[in-house]
């Protein structure tokens, strides 16, 4: 295939994805939207409101973006994961393994459908914040790249699941046991200088804290972590999955059986 066809491919991939989870935006949109507003109103302004403010903001502004990145993670996961599974299972998924597409465009087209949701997400909730406080943008340049990238990195982490699982369970196990209680443990409603100093030591094993703080830092100038170190970690997890995603995809390890 020349440039201008792999292009097109590409966008027919993309249109794809974005259609499916435009066409169900009662299923794929709105529920964060409902969630992240049960925890503005239960942790935001509930438990909050008896919370001294962290580094000069209050405990609802500081819980912002860990809410909004979280929901980028789960939509641009859970967008890829579903997607590609759903075309596995169907088995329509062969009809591109069989076209001239090289897999680096199929990767590329799964990928940012995951990414677009999780962007699309992420604002949704972001302006629900705006009905229960007013977030400060300190770096709006940081915010952009951090939410871009993590998404980038959860939808090749949705594209490796996909591969391997086998039934439906497959495709929620991980994100179950492994990916929430993750984000949960990722500095999403604390921060870590807050915690003793061992489990602050067991807090930076993981890699969410890095992301999650570094978008913070987007809208308040600080972070619990180097912000270099959480670009760095967010490139690593990129690139690895990319590698590992196309070499899977050349074996057809899990899509030839």
């Amino acid at each position: 295939m020349n440039t201008k066809e792999q292009m097109i491919a590409y966008l027919t991939i993309v249109r794809k994805e974005v259609t499916r989870f435009m066409r169900i935006w009662v299923q794929t949109l709105l529920p964060s939207a409902i969630t992240q507003t049960l925890y503005f109103v239960i942790f935001g302004k509930f438990i909050g409101s008896q919370i001294r403010d962290i580094q000069g903001i209050s405990y609802m502004s500081f819980i912002v973006p860990g809410l909004v990145m979280m929901a980028v993670m789960n939509n641009a996961y859970t967008n890829v994961v579903s997607s590609f599974f759903g075309s596995k299972f169907q088995r329509n998924v062969e009809e591109l393994l069989v076209s001239p597409t090289p897999n680096w465009v199929i990767l590329a087209g799964y990928v940012t459908g995951g990414v677009l949701r999780g962007i699309v997400v992420g604002v949704i909730v972001f302006a629900v914040s705006v009905f229960f406080t007013h977030p400060v943008i300190a770096h709006g340049g940081v915010i952009i790249l951090f939410v871009i990238m993590t998404a980038v990195a959860f939808s090749l982490g949705g594209f490796l699941n996909a591969i391997f699982a086998k039934n439906f369970d497959d495709v929620s196990i991980f994100q179950t046991f492994l990916l929430t209680p993750l984000i949960y443990l990722g500095g999403v409603f604390y921060s870590v200088h807050s915690l003793p100093i061992f489990w602050q030591k067991i807090s930076q094993l993981n890699p969410l804290l890095y992301m999650i703080n570094g978008f913070r830092f987007g809208f308040y100038g600080f972070s619990d972590v180097n912000i270099l170190i959480s670009l760095l970690i967010l490139l690593g997890f990129s690139i690895v999955l990319s590698v590992v995603n196309l070499h899977l995809l050349r074996k057809g390890t899990g899509l030839k059986n």
